[in-house]
This record gives structure tokens, sequence and C-alpha cells, in this order.
């Protein structure tokens, strides 16, 4: 299927037109993305903790301290909702009630369950790696067994998901247009700096071209996507 069936849980109920349930406009917002915030429930107390996160096709996996209480609580399946936001720009109004937000967002449920074969989640940690910087796990040192034992790997079926979206101008009350008030939109980026070498490389040791990508001045939900979409992971 190319689009989630919204049941009461996923639909955009306010703003309706804004919603999508397309797969194309999920993945999309969800791919531009390094860190989501996982909502769920434990022993009746709501929690949201945000943590980096990727995707491949409808699953999605995030990981962490085997010692984490998120971890520890999600391995026992518990439901969960994952939420992306990308904040695009300030929308200024001519009145205070019709200013807003330029925004992307997407809410995805499922059920969390542990990752727990060794070589699956040693496979999985290198996904994690090469998804944003494309053949670097490859480079690196392998994690030992103690470093896996200590690492808690999450997936997550993406069972139902929508996404919401703002652009454009503000959208003022028609008598409102003719006042001499100044209206018009702020756009917001995240971009990127300049790489910064740790003091303590080898001298000699040169930045891999796997961080090319990640030029200064480049838009890192841009960057994202790009080496998502060179990512046979992401299909």
């Amino acid at each position: 299927m190319d689009s989630y069936s919204p049941t009461d849980r996923s639909r955009v109920k306010r703003l309706h037109l804004r919603g999508h349930y397309d797969k194309k406009t999920v993945f999309e917002i969800l791919d531009a993305a390094m860190l989501a915030h996982i909502g769920y429930v434990l022993d009746g107390q709501p929690f949201v903790t945000p943590t980096s996160f990727w995707r491949e096709g409808d699953r999605l996996y995030w990981h962490g301290s085997a010692a984490s209480r998120m971890l520890r609580g999600q391995a026992a399946g518990v439901p969960v909702c994952v939420t992306v936001t990308h904040m695009d720009g300030f929308v200024l109004a001519r009145a205070g009630f019709h200013h807003s937000i330029n925004y992307r967002s997407v809410m995805a449920f499922g059920r969390a369950a542990v990752v727990e074969d060794p070589e699956e989640k040693r496979k999985a940690l290198d996904i994690f790696i090469d998804r944003v910087f494309p053949g670097r796990a490859a480079t690196l040192r392998q994690p030992n067994t103690q470093e896996l034992k200590a690492t808690t790997m999450i997936g997550m079926t993406i069972e139902e998901a929508s996404a919401k979206l703002r652009t454009g101008m503000p959208v003022d009350d028609e008598e409102d247009y003719a006042l001499p008030i100044w209206a018009g939109v702020i756009p917001v980026r995240t971009l990127i700096d300049p790489a910064q070498p740790d003091p303590k490389n080898v001298p000699g040791v040169q930045p891999p071209v796997n961080i090319a990508s990640y030029a200064p001045g480049e838009r890192l939900d841009a960057v994202l996507t790009r080496v998502y979409d060179g990512d046979s992971h992401g299909a």
C-alpha cells in the first residue's frame, strides 16, 4: 500500500487539509530528520524521550544504553508514538490570531520490540552509521561483545502514520489585508558549519570522503535527504 489508513488515533482533526497519509510524504519528513521524540507510558506515567533514529522501509529503529529506563520499558513491546518536527519559518500575520509557523511533522504509531540477535544488532548499528555517512561503518573498529551487550536496539514497524504540514504566507481576514502592517515569513533553517578535527587525530589523517556532503552552509535536512536517497535501505 502507498498510504497509511488513518484511524481516530492518527487522523488529523484540526486543520485536516494539512494532513497527509501517503508514505512518500511521511518518509520524506522522517528521512530529513536525525532526532525524534518517543512517547510511551510506563506504570501509568507518560514519558517523551528525544533520541536519534533511522528508517528501513516501514520500520523505525533507535538505540541506547541497556541501562536506559526508556529502552528497558519499551523492550516489553509497549505501544509507542514516534514524532518528528521540522520548523521551516515564522509566519507573521496582520493579526495576532493568525500568526503561525511553517513546519513539517509526522506522528508514527506502532509497538516497540527489542532486537535480540547480536548479529542483527551489529548490522543495524552499521546501517545507522552508514545512513548518515555512507561507507563509514566498514572503516571503523567494530563493536566488541561488551559494547553490544551494553547497547539496546529497538525496532518499531509503523502501523499508522500521519504527516501534517504548513507552508506559505499568512492567511489573514480579508479586511485585514488593507491594514498598514507588515506581514510575511521569516524562514528558519539548520545549517552545517565547518567540520572540527579532533586534536588527538593521528598526524596526517585526512577527513573521509563520506563527510563531503556535510559542506559548510548546507541545510542539514537537505543533506540527510540526499544521503538517504542514495541508501538502498530507504526503499
